[in-house]
């Protein structure tokens, strides 16, 4: 078909009707359309934004729909993340340093290089930019181990953020197993160490509630966030108020998740209170949390509990706050995810696929990469009223 591929979609509708020989006015009797009609949208005068029209074209055309939407942009492929993935569980399933094999060429990194390169992956993972991490990831986690078997103490940072990294990542992909195992490490790294321990916790219970087990990150999270917190909350830092508060958040969503709604109510609020004290426009410990954080996660927990309408409330809220566009795409883009989930619960598919094209506009990665997010899309595009581009969209990714 050659540049037919990259003709505007009305003249596509002409290419495929000429292939087929019809008539314009034929055309436009098996549409039940007028011959009018048909002109302006082969002449690109009048746009084809429902995606029940396109599939209507395509079966009177008798092609798929795919081909009018087009596939400018190839469908992603799963391969290479794939097999990044295999890459990140390759250097999880290392024991170089337990069983005391040598370094080989490569060079042990300094700590201060290491907490460097940690810090650039986090913010790479912050920025959304998910192809890159999982890249960046199986040689920093080998240079934080080896790092770390030579400065035992000042290494452990390090080797605990690359874990947690691995960790959010690999909750995003939804590879919840691997997940776990890099958690769990962390955990064992941190341990005597009040901090590190809270900071873990937080990706721990992120991977409990991933994978079902709603009651147990409960529990953990907030025996977590309660020895973090100083018993006089003016003595505490404000490094750790945020653990403590985002501990709390995932509590409150663990429990939502287990239909508690009174206690999922009890802990935001609990949150919010510490929110206030620090703030929004930090990003202590990667946590990003402060009053916006905490009425995202509200946003959320009405998701998980069911409604929709409150959980509407609260993005509005939250979106109007000053410390909305502090956040990093990361967070925005998930949050926005969650919006789409509440207005689908609502039946608005016209503004869940709204919220989806602001998700793929803020983080596209959160969609190619996030099973839940393809999942989302595909059911906005089985909706009759969904526009052609979240069509498009489900039609680049082969999501339907």
């Amino acid at each position: 078909m050659g540049g037919v591929e990259l003709l505007p979609v009305g003249r596509r509708v002409a290419y495929w009707r000429g292939r087929r020989k019809l008539s314009q006015q034929v055309f436009a009797d098996r549409l039940g359309k007028s011959k009018s009609w048909v002109d302006k949208v082969e002449r690109g005068v009048r746009s084809l934004d429902k995606l029940s029209t396109l599939q209507e074209i395509a079966r009177v055309l008798r092609i798929d729909a795919a081909v009018l939407v087009g596939r400018d942009a190839e469908p992603v492929e799963a391969t290479d993340r794939v097999e990044g993935v295999d890459r990140i569980k390759a250097a999880l399933s290392r024991y170089e340093i337990p069983l005391g094999k040598p370094a080989g060429r490569r060079p042990v990194l300094p700590v201060d290089r290491v907490l460097r390169d940690v810090g650039y992956a986090w913010t790479t993972f912050q920025y959304a930019r998910y192809p890159q991490v999982i890249d960046l990831l199986p040689d920093l986690l080998t240079n934080a181990q080896r790092s770390h078997a030579q400065a035992l103490v000042t290494g452990r940072v390090p080797l605990v953020e690359a874990y947690r990294i691995i960790a959010a990542l690999l909750v995003k992909l939804g590879h919840c197993e691997l997940a776990w195992l890099a958690t769990d490490r962390a955990m064992l790294a941190a341990t005597g160490d009040r901090g590190l321990v809270a900071a873990a916790a937080v990706q721990l219970g992120q991977v409990l509630r991933a994978s079902g087990r709603a009651r147990e990150a409960k529990v953990l999270t907030l025996t977590a966030a309660y020895r973090i917190a100083s018993p006089v909350v003016e003595h505490a830092t404000p490094a750790e108020l945020s653990l403590c508060g985002t501990l709390l958040i995932q509590a409150a969503l663990a429990a939502a998740q287990d239909g508690d709604e009174a206690t999922t109510t009890e802990l935001l609020d609990e949150a919010a209170g510490i929110a206030e004290r620090v703030g929004d426009g930090h990003d202590h410990h990667r946590t990003e949390f402060g009053p916006t954080a905490v009425d995202l996660a509200r946003t959320a927990a009405a998701v998980e509990t069911g409604d929709a309408s409150e959980a509407i409330a609260w993005h509005e809220k939250a979106t109007r706050r000053t410390g909305w566009r502090g956040l990093s795409a990361e967070h925005r883009a998930a949050h926005l995810l969650d919006v789409a989930r509440a207005y689908l619960h609502a039946g608005d598919a016209v503004n869940a696929a709204r919220a989806l094209t602001q998700v793929e506009c803020t983080a596209p990665a959160e969609i190619t990469h996030r099973p839940v997010a393809q999942d989302v899309l595909a059911e906005v595009a089985r909706d009759p009223r969904a526009p052609t581009t979240i069509m498009r969209l489900a039609v680049t990714l082969g999501v339907g």
